[in-house]
């Protein structure tokens, strides 16, 4: 099978054309026909930082995929071949960028009917990673409109930030305040349902004009944003994150009896945690909100075909910190 891979770490030219044995399924495993992929900031973090794994030759990233099913292992339950899924993939096994992959069915869900491929592999990753922040982190509660508490998103822009504006919107009474800090980042902040936009490239006090968020996801540079996050939220409320920041001063929140969170979406996998079973679930619940209109995929740019140049590509946009919803490429030469 073809798929882009490399031997040491470094920079994107580092990211080369391969052809690498097919994969079997076993167990719980899928063998999935990969149609389109997504880039996300992960892929940049460990093509810098990791080599190869278990005597493994090339090291394949990619985490992001939506493909059909080829195959089954034998304790495989819920799918069957020529299903067509989506899902983010495992730190610990190669990964989706290949022509075929390996995954647990655990953490896989059918894709959204009213997706193509393209569109459909934009939203896994960002959606667990958003869905676990604001309901399993942060507290919040799936149908609770009631819950009227604000809510700041620092970052709303970017992959993560734009699916949790929309499931906090959606799924909650929220009120729900981005940031962002360039006219089009804010108009699409607020297109997709926050209730207002701030700049996080300025103060951030100032511009809640005394208000208290009780819940901040902070997704992105962190470190320079915590002490006035600190200051900013309620006593008594939630901050979670999921970058990583250099150091941070977390004595800052002693005094207001503050929490803090971290998310990461492949605790669950790496573990192999009780609750692993509830990703696959999520994205279950994430395809009939696409499918019933009430969220959209955030793709953002499709960068063409499955290959290293346009992998490297990607590589290079994401680490300008500059990117709009998801980068996409999709099909094999």
């Amino acid at each position: 099978m073809r798929a882009i891979g490399y031997t040491q770490p470094g920079p994107p030219d580092v990211l080369q054309d391969i052809t690498l044995p097919d994969p079997v399924a076993a167990a719980r495993d899928l063998l999935v026909e990969v149609k389109a992929i997504s880039v996300n900031p992960v892929d940049m973090k460990v093509r810098q930082s990791a080599g190869p794994v278990d005597g493994q030759p090339y090291r394949v990233l990619g985490y992001d995929a939506a493909g059909v099913v080829k195959a089954v292992g034998p304790e495989v339950k819920g799918f069957r071949a020529g299903d067509e899924v989506f899902y983010a993939g495992t730190l610990l096994r190669q990964g989706t960028n290949a022509q075929l992959h390996l995954v647990d069915e655990r953490i896989v869900a059918h894709k959204p009917k009213s997706l193509d491929f393209d569109h459909a592999a934009a939203l896994p990753l960002t959606a667990i990673t958003a869905w676990e922040l604001l309901f399993d982190r942060l507290g919040a509660v799936p149908g609770g409109k009631d819950d009227t508490r604000l809510l700041l998103i620092v970052g709303a822009a970017g992959g993560v930030g734009s699916i949790l504006v929309q499931l906090a919107r959606q799924l909650t009474g929220l009120h729900i305040i981005g940031t962002a800090s360039r006219p089009e980042t804010k108009a699409w902040v607020q297109e997709l349902g926050a209730h207002q936009v701030i700049d996080h490239s300025q103060p951030l006090p100032p511009q809640l004009n005394g208000r208290q968020p009780d819940l901040i996801a902070s997704l992105t540079n962190t470190q320079d944003h915590f002490p006035q996050l600190a200051e900013i939220l309620a006593p008594q409320g939630h901050l979670g994150l999921i970058d990583d920041p250099a150091s941070i001063d977390v004595k800052l929140l002693k005094r207001k009896a503050a929490s803090l969170h971290w998310e990461y979406m492949f605790a669950r996998s790496m573990f192999q945690t009780a609750d692993i079973e509830q990703q696959g679930e999520l994205l279950k619940q994430v395809a009939t909100m696409v499918d019933s209109g009430a969220i959209r995929t955030t793709a953002g740019e499709n960068l063409g075909i499955i290959n290293a140049a346009n992998l490297r590509s990607a590589h290079e946009r994401i680490a300008t910190g500059k990117v709009r919803g998801k980068l996409v490429l999709s099909g094999w030469e």
